[in-house]
């Protein structure tokens, strides 16, 4: 049965979606932007520093249910510039040891508050 996951950790949910659901052994994310937990905007700040906080949303979902970045199985990653991909990448990459997760990249048109990333993830609980 789905359950829906919350943490003041990461921003809050601004519309009619969740942080996070899950249906026991797989959490998914609802795409993170450079926001901080209390709501305040990075839109503007180097594309570096977007993709650390949102990264960072991201790993304070999956703590609330008890996993890691480790846990990752799949990340999805929106830019609107794709000519961010190789700054983002050198940030994304420093988050992980070793096997990363399956991950999709690529640049879209728009993205919510004028931001220039935002990642969604799904991760396992087992």
């Amino acid at each position: 049965m789905k359950r829906i996951v919350s943490t003041d950790d990461a921003p809050a949910a601004v519309g009619a979606y969740s942080q996070a659901t899950t249906e026991g052994s797989l959490l998914f994310t609802a795409g993170q932007i450079p926001f901080t937990p209390e709501g305040d905007s990075l839109a503007g700040e180097p594309i570096a520093e977007q993709t650390e906080r949102a990264m960072e949303n991201v790993l304070a979902i999956l703590e609330a249910e008890g996993a890691g970045v480790e846990d990752l199985l799949k990340v999805t990653i929106y830019l609107d510039d794709i000519d961010d991909f190789e700054e983002m990448n050198e940030v994304y990459a420093g988050f992980f040891d070793e096997e990363p997760p399956a991950r999709s990249a690529f640049e879209v048109a728009n993205l919510p508050k004028g931001v220039g990333i935002e990642i969604e993830a799904i991760a396992t609980l087992e």
